[in-house]
């Protein structure tokens, strides 16, 4: 395939990824409805990643094409399989002696309705607790919101709770999730913010993460409160761009984003460089403890990758807490230093799936460089299968 213009799709008419494609000198896909085979690259949605390895369609990928989600990639970016596979995880790992991981990042989550009666005991137990309620599979945002009684669950469209609040009764078949609200995060400036950041998998099977130096914190319009006055303020609570560009104060100069490198900063001016090495080795033990939870469920695939944006949430004792991994994290720019930094993530996560424009052979994925471009590699199962702390360890470098 070396030297030969691929072909591309893409179902996202993102300026990030079109832009790339055409620097690459790569020639737009012509196919017809009928002739779905005639790319190497496809930039896909969920679902038609999930049409395309559909067994009743009969489609096969053949050994010159790649595309960006694995087949059943829901089972960590999917809020309530990501639940249960951490904690199918966790019981396994606490049987175990050899490995130990931390999932000391993940809040008290119950997944409705299925464990409704469980959570109803925690609530009685912690009566002035605030809950995040989220249905499992939207995004953005969409039908969030703060719980402090549990007649606040009528909130989700045609639901009902028995006086005794025994039951709940969904309307739709939709799942959520109902997490304990960290109500300490870290501020700056009085605002709420999160940290989104980018993780490559090229193989499940060992499994092979990079990640992206670069990202940035989503902060709040709004002064954080714990007032219960303003738990329906979503301008307060939810950091999602989607969310903060309808308010008032939304700056369309900055988009209520800043850089890592700032935060960064920011963390080591304030607490020390011990307290932000620590701060980002919990972060890499947050990413490796998820990816290993789903390791043995992935459908691994050759002609697969995943970007992965992560979501995490410091508190106010710079411990970071998982709010959840996005399969297709935004590449909607809002201003010229997100373009670029979307533009060079997508550029060089394509030097790695395809260095030189090509499509290596197993040897040669063995043989690829450590760094390219924005990336490092954070974990690689075949250099050390067995000595998965040394490789965290060592990992927490690239953030200095």
């Amino acid at each position: 395939m070396q030297n030969k213009k691929l072909k591309w799709k893409s179902d996202f008419e993102k300026s990030v990824i079109i832009e790339n494609f055409v620097n690459r000198g790569w020639i737009k896909s012509q196919e017809k409805e009928e002739e779905q085979t005639d790319w190497n690259v496809y930039w896909a949605t969920v679902w038609n990643v999930r049409n395309i390895f559909n067994p009743k369609n009969g489609f096969r990928l053949n050994d010159q094409q790649i595309i960006n989600h694995f087949p059943n990639h829901y089972e960590l970016t999917r809020k309530d399989c990501m639940v249960k596979n951490l904690k199918r995880f966790k019981r396994e790992q606490d049987k175990e002696v050899l490995e130990t991981f931390n999932f000391d990042f993940l809040p008290t989550t119950y997944i409705f309705p299925g464990e409704y009666s469980l959570f109803v005991e925690e609530f009685h137990r912690n009566p002035n607790q605030t809950w995040i309620v989220k249905p499992a599979a939207r995004s953005q945002g969409k039908g969030i919101f703060l719980l402090r009684k549990i007649q606040q669950l009528k909130k989700i469209s045609g639901t009902t709770v028995t006086s005794n609040m025994t039951q709940l009764n969904l309307a739709s078949k939709e799942n959520y999730v109902v997490s304990r609200y960290i109500d300490n995060p870290l501020l700056i400036g009085g605002k709420k913010f999160d940290l989104r950041m980018y993780v490559l998998v090229t193989n499940y099977k060992p499994l092979k993460v990079w990640i992206y130096n670069k990202g940035f914190g989503r902060f709040c319009n709004e002064q954080y409160t714990t007032d219960v006055a303003e738990i329906e303020n979503m301008f307060v609570h939810l950091t999602n761009v989607a969310i903060q560009q309808y308010s008032d104060k939304y700056s369309q100069k900055h988009g209520g984003k800043y850089s890592i490198d700032a935060l960064k900063l920011y963390v080591e001016s304030a607490y020390g460089t011990d307290a932000l090495n620590k701060m980002m080795d919990d972060i890499h033990n947050i990413m490796l403890t998820s990816l290993k939870s789903v390791q043995a469920v992935i459908q691994n695939d050759k002609h697969c990758f995943e970007m992965y944006g992560y979501d995490i949430l410091l508190d106010s004792n710079l411990k970071p807490w998982l709010i959840e991994i996005n399969a297709s994290p935004s590449l909607t720019t809002t201003t010229p230093v997100d373009k670029n930094l979307k533009m060079n993530l997508i550029n060089d996560v394509y030097n790695i799936v395809l260095p030189n424009d090509d499509f290596p052979d197993n040897d040669q994925k063995q043989q690829q460089p450590t760094k390219v471009g924005g990336f490092t590699l954070l974990y690689d199962e075949n250099l050390d299968p067995n000595n998965r702390k040394t490789q965290k360890r060592q990992s927490v470098k690239i953030w200095k």
